[in-house]
């Protein structure tokens, strides 16, 4: 249990730590980075790395946005094997709409509970 964890909290603390460099000596915004991610994550799983990465760091890997890229590549994946080219429309959706609907709901339910204040 104990080694899951700190495997988790290390590729997980990487990913960020990366994350905060590319902030600090690039200039790249934060929109760009979460992109750069999303994208990394796909690329990783279509060589067959990020796969093993998830397998290995759990939640570490899985959770950051590179998880979702990866999540996003399994779904095209399953469904061009499946239903052909038209997977590749729907397949990434299917796999990831859990997680999207679990963020909207979660958001919708923080409006309600938290007052929001306008930035001065």
């Amino acid at each position: 249990m104990m080694l899951a964890l700190a495997k988790a909290f290390l590729v997980g603390g990487l990913l960020c730590a990366l994350g905060q460099l590319l902030v600090d000596k690039t200039g790249m915004t934060p929109a760009r980075i979460l992109s750069c991610y999303v994208v990394l994550g796909v690329i990783l799983s279509a060589v067959g790395l990020y796969g093993p990465l998830t397998d290995w760091a759990g939640a570490g890997a899985s959770v950051p946005l590179t998880g979702f890229g990866h999540t996003l590549a399994k779904g095209v994946k399953k469904a061009v094997e499946e239903d052909g080219l038209t997977g590749v429309l729907t397949g990434g959706l299917t796999a990831s709409a859990g997680g999207i609907a679990a963020a909207v709901v979660f958001g919708f339910l923080v409006t309600l509970l938290c007052k929001p204040k306008e930035k001065s």
